[in-house]
């Protein structure tokens, strides 16, 4: 599946790009064993001793290591923006990659990944296992994420007021999937979403 162009908007005097409204599920053949998809597989939950094994199908996108799941839909161009509720969760990061990324490495430790990452209380940004420190936000229970493709950049934005947090810069080769890694609770994801006029 692949995003649709729904609208041109004007960034800047002169300054052009696709503002796109992504629409994407979690895809059940990359989930890590400990992870669970539920409501019709928007949302997330971690189990910490795994599901059953007779239930896991066997499958080459299957994350083998670490509780990473991905998005369904492939990215190639355009500003998309998506938000993600967070419940009960102390640990988790979220972002995107390439989409043939290996299946044996964590998103945000590899220069073929791009999230943020929440633990211990704090907010980093993650890029080729570069841990760059986020002050300015506390734990929300809602985020969002802001991708330009053709830009080159990743942001964290505070869904309640509408303002960038932290902008990450990524060199795009090819194709980008939404990436989740969750260590404890749940996050549920919307997307479908126009981006904020304010961005």
């Amino acid at each position: 599946m692949e995003a649709t162009l729904v609208r041109y908007s004007p960034i800047a005097e002169g300054d052009f790009h696709w503002n796109e409204e992504i629409s994407f599920k979690l895809d059940e053949r990359t989930a890590h064993s400990s992870l669970d998809l539920f409501k019709k597989n928007t949302g997330v939950i971690y189990h910490m001793l795994g599901i059953d094994p007779s239930k896991v199908t066997q499958s080459p996108e299957r994350f083998r290591e670490w509780a990473v799941v991905l998005g369904d839909t492939r990215i190639v161009s355009g500003r998309h923006y998506w938000e993600v509720t967070v419940k009960r969760s102390q640990e988790f990061r979220i972002g995107v990659a390439d989409a043939d990324m290996s299946r044996d490495e964590c998103i945000g430790v590899n220069n073929r990944s791009w999230v943020f990452a929440y633990s211990h209380k704090k907010w980093h940004g993650m890029q080729a296992n570069k841990i760059i420190p986020i002050t300015n936000i506390g734990h929300p229970s809602k985020v969002g994420l802001l991708l330009d493709f053709e830009g080159g950049k990743l942001s964290l934005v505070d869904s309640d007021k509408g303002s960038l947090v932290h902008t990450l810069s990524a060199d795009f080769r090819g194709p980008v999937l939404p990436a989740f890694a969750l260590w404890d609770g749940e996050l549920l994801t919307q997307s479908d979403l126009e981006v904020p006029d304010s961005l």
